[in-house]
């Protein structure tokens, strides 16, 4: 499995639990596992064996078809993937008190090199729509950016994250009245000869 999907599988263990108000400690009274492992499933830090894994989806009252409705590694690949910040996941490492970390996007893409850029928007900065051969991730550091493509606009706001395949029309636009700031990771693909 990609490990998209497997994220996707450990977030929705979690977001199905929380919905149906189960602890942890439930879950794994439930499931007849340790809490410790449905800790590190949940948190995308292991990757239980397919029979845990239906003892733990039937622990949380769920069809099995209906819990991978939407999980698939081909299924839901919209060309442009927006993350608003009230969206990411917070998760804990172990013995890090005081560290918050926040997965903002996890996306396997095979066989890629990449560049991280920062660039700096001045207000009313405009250019002609371009392409890259590129899968592009955009995170907006501070101000507040427009970015077009051929079929719709997107609004972004500091703390807002954007995945789009570069060779989709696109342009960013400044429309706030400051600087706008945002991190860039090209991802381009190794063609094999």
């Amino acid at each position: 499995m990609e490990e998209d999907v497997i994220l996707k599988i450990s977030y929705r263990i979690k977001e199905i639990r929380k919905e149906r108000g189960i602890t942890i400690q439930e879950l794994a009274d439930r499931a007849g596992v340790s809490k410790g492992l449905i800790s590190q499933i949940e948190n995308n830090r292991t990757v239980p064996s397919l029979m845990v894994l239906i003892d733990i989806i039937k622990s949380l009252d769920v069809d099995l078809n209906q819990f991978f409705k939407d999980i698939s590694d081909r299924a839901n690949k919209a060309p442009v993937i927006v993350k608003r910040k009230s969206e990411y996941e917070s998760f804990e490492k172990e013995q890090a008190l005081g560290f918050l970390y926040q997965r903002i996007l996890t996306k396997s893409i095979k066989n890629s090199t990449v560049d991280i850029v920062l660039l700096e928007l001045e207000p009313n900065a405009s250019r002609p729509m371009v392409r890259t051969e590129a899968f592009e991730y955009k995170y907006i550091l501070a101000g507040s950016v427009k970015y077009h493509f051929e079929d719709q606009d997107i609004e972004l706001s500091a703390g807002d994250s954007l995945l789009f395949d570069g060779r989709l029309a696109h342009t960013p636009t400044n429309i706030g009245k400051d600087k706008a700031i945002m991190l860039i990771v090209y991802f381009f693909e190794e063609v094999k000869a």
